[in-house]
């Protein structure tokens, strides 16, 4: 006669810890909820990356020109050495290093997981870098302060904005950000937005 009332009741609290680990990880919430950056097809941005692969780890300076599908990204040392040029279209994207090779690739993940050792999601990096989701793409995002996305996860990337703060127009962008892929792990500082 106990068992249905214990059963009952191990129904009632697998359905209460079910609700809670959702209200933990519900991130699927409507576009219109969040205060998504305006995204810009025209931009120009500096400041300094960091970037660990498995055991390897990287750190340069970086000058982004974006205009419309086109890119081009200069990755420097900390004197302030060119260490990489990264231009690419819709077309093909190339790498070239100061001892003049060049490596050339159909996408940016080849480009950069082959010339680098890591992928630089630069398609979608484009667009988390303002704040905003890549579009025509599926993604979660989690609010942070004044609805602002504080977590957005996309492609395969877990996105987390630590702080942010006004471009040239007055725009708010993302100053600090952290970002994750399977066995990369990324960190931006937007020093200026133009």
């Amino acid at each position: 006669m106990h068992l249905p009332r214990r059963v009952a009741r191990l129904a009632a609290i697998a359905s209460l810890v079910m609700l809670a680990g959702c209200a933990s990880t519900l991130t699927a919430r409507d576009a219109a909820q969040f205060k998504f950056s305006d995204t810009r097809t025209v931009y120009e941005i500096a400041g300094r990356l960091s970037a660990r692969h498995d055991v390897d780890a990287f750190a340069a300076g970086f000058h982004w020109s974006h205009a419309g599908d086109r890119d081009e990204l200069d990755l420097t040392s900390p004197l302030g050495q060119t260490v990489a040029r990264l231009i690419g279209d819709a077309r093909g994207v190339q790498m070239q290093t100061p001892d003049g090779k060049v490596e050339t690739a159909n996408d940016w993940t080849t480009l950069t997981s082959r010339g680098l050792g890591w992928a630089l999601p630069v398609e979608g990096l484009a667009y988390w870098i303002q704040g905003a989701p890549r579009k025509d793409a599926p993604f979660t995002a989690e609010s942070g302060d004044d609805g602002a996305p504080g977590v957005l996860r996309q492609d395969g990337w877990t996105i987390v904005y630590q702080s942010f703060a006004k471009d040239a127009s007055g725009a708010s962008r993302p100053a600090r950000m952290t970002l994750d892929y399977p066995g990369v792990e990324l960190r931006l500082v937007i020093d200026t937005w133009q």
